[in-house]
């Protein structure tokens, strides 16, 4: 695996948006941001907040979109085309319902799983086998009660467990961006 990666946080931007579990795509970019000592700048035409920083000894674009969680594959696709990074070099971080709390899960390819920020790269990109890092912030018990659960905060022992889950992906890092995934996904499916 060679050239520029890119990897993005998804959530929804704004400060009344920051502490929900939706975002927790954006507090792993945070993470990665402090570790690199590295601050994102906002990009219109890409409709994204973009920097390009050295990274466990990579050249990669951090990114965070603009744009709601809805129409995430918009501001990936103008990154990925702007700095002609193929989905081979591409990281997506997010919340997923399905997961407990404190637990990180990252693969390549698949499916959305239903989440609608995936969901709309999915519509954007042809080629749909990228990593994925998915954040659990668990499940509320009803379908109904999905909306108002991901756009509020999580109680604060669940943002600690979602922070150290967090962290523990930060770790597997250097194996995942120097080529080795299947390490990566090892450490981290055994950490948390």
């Amino acid at each position: 695996m060679s050239g520029l990666f890119l990897i993005v946080g998804l959530g929804n931007p704004g400060s009344n948006y920051s502490k929900t579990r939706h975002n927790a795509g954006f507090w792993f970019l945070d993470v990665l941001l402090a570790e690199a000592g590295a601050s994102l700048r906002a990009q219109a035409k890409l409709s994204a907040e973009v920097c390009r920083s050295r990274l466990f000894g990579r050249d990669c674009i951090l990114m965070k979109p603009t744009t709601f969680m809805n129409h995430s594959g918009q501001a990936v696709r103008a990154v990925m085309d702007y700095y002609r990074i193929p989905a081979g070099n591409l990281l997506v971080a997010y919340d997923e319902l399905d997961l407990p709390v404190g637990t990180a899960r990252l693969k390549q390819g698949g499916g959305h799983g239903g989440h609608n920020g995936m969901r709309d790269i999915f519509r954007h990109l042809e080629d749909t086998d990228f990593m994925r890092l998915r954040i659990g912030i668990g499940h509320p018990g009803f379908k109904d009660a999905v909306t108002s659960y991901v756009l509020s905060r999580a109680p604060a022992d669940q943002e600690q467990a979602i922070l150290h889950a967090v962290g523990d992906a930060v770790d597997v890092l250097p194996d995942l961006l120097g080529g080795n995934l299947a390490k990566a996904v090892k450490d981290l499916h055994t950490d948390s």
